[in-house]
């Protein structure tokens, strides 16, 4: 009887013996998960981040735009350059009939600094009109 418990208890141990790090490779997985979770949120905010940016540049590039399109100056001119100075880069500026002028913003999404990682996710648009309201 006591060769039987003797060959069991050698058995575990072989068992436990082979399933060493097992622990440490889960531990491993988990983290990996958890840094690729970390990255895509990091990347989402970035997207919306610039979407964002662009939304705005977009807001006032027209506002300023129907502004100056109203007092007799080239509203595409001030778009552009309004727009600029907001970080963003004009696609495209239309000013309408009525004096409302539609202006359209793009800002690269990702890091702003040049570099191998600046815009590699991409543009961000916005489109924007500001003027008098059109009635039908």
């Amino acid at each position: 009887m006591t060769s039987r418990v003797a060959a069991c208890r050698s058995g575990e141990r072989g068992a436990r013996l082979g399933e060493r790090g097992a622990g440490t490779v889960l531990v491993l997985g988990v983290v990996a998960v958890a840094l690729l979770l970390g990255l895509g949120l990091a990347v989402l905010g970035a997207a919306q981040a610039a979407r964002g940016a662009a939304q705005a540049a977009a807001d006032l590039g027209a506002l300023a735009g129907a502004t100056a399109l109203r007092d007799g100056f080239d509203a595409c001119v001030t778009a552009q350059e309004v727009v600029r100075r907001s970080g963003s880069r004009l696609v495209s500026c239309e000013p309408g009939g009525g004096g409302t002028v539609r202006v359209v913003a793009a800002r690269a999404a990702g890091l702003q600094t040049p570099g191998p990682w600046a815009g590699v996710l991409g543009e961000a648009r916005a489109a924007a009109r500001a003027g008098p309201r059109q009635v039908p």
